[in-house]
């Protein structure tokens, strides 16, 4: 069983690119919703959401867990894998390294939200992989709840991505880090923004394939999905259309709400 857990929606995407690259296996995905988003929430507190969705998609059965959020990743997944060192824990990071190794003009900017932008791991990562290559990092408070509520085709999100896009583009940039899973389902804005000047990265694809390296076929799977929300599980039904997330519909045998 793959439990995968986010703030709220946006790892959603993440489980879309899951359920692709292991159809059969049986997934748990958990939505804080309750809490959501983390962007601007303090990193202690973070840490405790992410110990405590971790621990109860453990005793709900999970043998591998995704921490499909940029911020939860950045905060908590180092306590997270010490917690359960026999566990394989995937998280998901902005993706600077396929960005600046691809990047021809040698300038990348990342989205991410206000608490990913100000973090050492990002830091780290760009330190990492990112020597010789400019760097803009842009937060964008709002975008997540703007997700969470659905809200993908908001006509003031649209003016604060050309706003801030733009003059990124100008100065060469030429590829643009989705450092937060909701911002894949803003992707249909930012495309036609970066036309053929750059390119957007997101990482769903390649924490799939992570996936299934580390995954453990023990020929018990039922390719069931069930979905958990600490609060609005009406939203989180009604999301799974508006998001073009039909199959996950589909599969998803139940949505419960549940206390964490």
């Amino acid at each position: 069983m793959i439990g995968v857990f986010d703030s709220g929606l946006g790892g959603l995407s993440v489980l879309s690119a899951l359920t692709g690259a292991l159809p059969n296996a049986d997934y748990i995905y958990l939505a804080d919703s309750a809490n959501s988003p983390y962007g601007n929430k303090p990193a202690v507190f973070i840490q405790q959401r992410v110990l405590a969705l971790g621990a109860h998609l453990v005793d709900a059965g999970c043998t591998m867990l995704v921490v499909a959020c940029n911020t939860g990743t950045v905060a908590a997944i180092q306590s997270l894998r010490a917690a359960y060192p026999e566990i394989a824990v995937v998280g998901v990071e902005p993706g600077i390294k396929p960005a600046a190794e691809s990047s021809l003009t040698r300038k990348i900017a990342v989205l991410a939200t206000e608490a990913t932008a100000k973090s050492e791991r990002l830091a780290q990562l760009i330190k990492q992989h990112a020597t010789g290559v400019s760097v803009d990092i842009v937060a964008c408070p709002g975008w997540a709840t703007l997700v969470e509520q659905c809200h993908i085709n908001d006509p003031g999100l649209a003016r604060d991505a050309a706003r801030w896009l733009e003059p990124l583009l100008a100065s060469g940039v030429d590829r643009i880090v989705l450092g937060c899973t909701h911002y894949s389902f803003l992707s249909h804005i930012l495309r036609p923004i970066a036309g053929v000047r750059a390119e957007l990265v997101d990482v769903s694809a390649a924490i799939a394939r992570q996936a299934v390296r580390l995954h453990q076929d023990r020929g018990s799977s039922q390719a069931s999905l069930r979905l958990l929300t600490t609060g609005q599980p009406q939203r989180l039904r009604e999301a799974l259309p508006l998001l073009g997330l039909d199959t996950l519909a589909t599969r998803a045998k139940s949505i419960t709400q549940v206390a964490v």
